[in-house]
């Protein structure tokens, strides 16, 4: 029929390629076939020589017997694993050292005295890492060194230690300490006091002469020891103390040098009373003038808001205080001013009514006067030596220096020219001339010569010279 399909028509080149592709695969799996079956066939041979190899040596009576000892050094393996491994582990150890651990010796302490002790050593703790931690953490490890029993004399005693558990060991550095024990004996001491603490006392409190229970006390020591103990100190704590009170004072031996000795001292404390006062002194506030006023100006007057001050201080101290001073520099005044200044305390003095004053300085045109016939004074003549002057002099020239006020009011009796004799020996010598200056500082005085020319007799003079006017024969 006209309507019947076709079929299609093959493409003879596409048929052919097929055909090659298909032979290509077939020769790659031939090929691949073949390797396969030689690798086959070599491992095989080799398994056959191996196990004809181990016929040979398991079978053969020269071999038997190393045979039989590697099989056992197997089976021993094997049944120990477990026991070998945890042994193994055992041996991974953790160690610390501790520096400066307490060394705590036993022995009678009433009967001896020790020397040589260490007073700490270095301890290494060894163990697993957690007790050793543990062990390190410990604030009641200590070593020992055990003198029971121990006599007078010199011993080595072994180091130990104590508090630190039975789960780690220890190792003392140094292990051993070579130590002396002396035997003690009682000697009486005379009692003596020191103040501590006294500046956290107010200063314008002062503490008194304590009064002791007793005024002796025993002290227990080697004969060594003894023979350096200078003397045996309360040690009165005066902190806070603003009136009288008592208290426990612990008793401290001492050297010569003031260094504390080790020692027994029966009993440790003293009970005392002190008696707290505040002693003060009013004294007068002096104005010290330091340098000139510039520009030719001279301190007409100064005022002081302040003329006395009352300072606190032992009775002793304040026995020789007669003022407190301020200074002033006069370099820096330009014009008349309002100037605040700290008192200066002597020193010992702890406090003062009032810490600093104002002044109020007046300036004024500065003139110079000479003064002649100004006596010439000397002073430390220890030896009372007799001394002539070449030329018969016995006077001197000063210049003073300040406002005409001021310089008008001074006269050659207002001024102290002098002489140190105190490095004097018998000859001929020319001394320094010193002028002493006014304690006001409103003027200012300068020697016309600085030096003064005497002959000093060896004879001695009965009469004091000091402060009198130069004997010439």
């Amino acid at each position: 029929m006209s309507d019947k399909k076709k079929k299609p028509e093959i493409d003879p080149q596409e048929e052919n390629s097929k055909t090659e592709l298909a032979k290509r695969i077939a020769e790659q799996s031939q090929k691949a076939a073949d390797a396969y079956q030689h690798l086959e066939d070599g491992l095989a041979k080799a398994v056959r020589w191996f196990s004809s190899f181990l016929d040979k040596v398991i079978f053969n009576s020269k071999h038997s017997k190393l045979i039989a000892l590697v099989l056992a050094v197997l089976m021993y393996t094997v049944v120990n694993y477990d026991s070998v491994s945890s042994v193994y582990t055992s041996t991974l150890k953790y160690s610390k050292t501790i520096d400066d651990v307490e060394v705590t010796a036993k022995y009678n302490t009433d009967t001896f005295e020790l020397s040589g002790l260490p007073s700490t050593a270095e301890v290494t703790i060894t163990g697993d890492a957690t007790n050793v931690t543990n062990a390190a953490g410990k604030t009641d490890g200590i070593v020992i060194a055990d003198l029971d029993g121990m006599t007078e004399g010199e011993h080595t005693v072994k180091l130990t230690t104590d508090g630190y558990g039975n789960n780690v060991t220890t190792v003392v550095n140094p292990s051993t300490a070579v130590i002396t024990l002396k035997k003690k004996t009682t000697q009486q001491f005379d009692i003596s006091y020191d103040f501590i603490n006294q500046d956290k006392m107010e200063d314008i409190y002062s503490a008194g002469t304590p009064t002791f229970e007793y005024t002796k006390v025993n002290v227990r020591a080697s004969k060594e020891t003894l023979t350096s103990i200078a003397f045996v100190k309360a040690l009165i704590d005066v902190k806070g103390q603003t009136a009288d009170f008592e208290q426990d004072a612990k008793l401290v031996a001492y050297d010569s040098n003031g260094n504390p000795v080790t020692a027994d001292i029966v009993p440790s404390t003293i009970h005392v009373k002190v008696p707290v006062t505040s002693p003060n002194k009013t004294v007068p506030i002096r104005v010290q003038v330091n340098g000139t006023v510039p520009d030719g100006k001279a301190i007409e007057s100064i005022t002081m808001d302040q003329q006395s001050v009352t300072v606190y201080g032992s009775e002793t101290v304040l026995a020789g205080i007669d003022s407190v001073s301020v200074t002033l520099d006069a370099t820096a005044l330009t014009k008349d001013s309002s100037v605040i200044r700290p008192i200066v305390l002597p020193s010992g003095v702890g406090s003062a009514s009032v810490s600093q004053i104002t002044m109020s300085v007046t300036l004024g045109s500065g003139v110079t006067k000479t003064i002649s016939n100004v006596a010439i004074k000397y002073i430390n003549n220890t030896k009372n030596y007799k001394a002539t002057q070449p030329e018969n002099k016995t006077t001197t020239s000063v210049e003073v220096f300040g406002t005409q006020t001021n310089v008008d009011k001074v006269t050659a009796a207002n001024i102290n020219v002098y002489i140190d004799m105190s490095d004097a020996v018998p000859g001929l010598q020319t001394f320094k001339l010193n002028v002493e200056q006014p304690s006001d500082g409103l003027v200012k005085y300068s020697l016309k010569e600085s030096t003064y020319e005497m002959n000093v007799l060896g004879e001695t003079n009965d009469t004091n010279s000091e402060g009198n006017s130069v004997n010439n024969g």
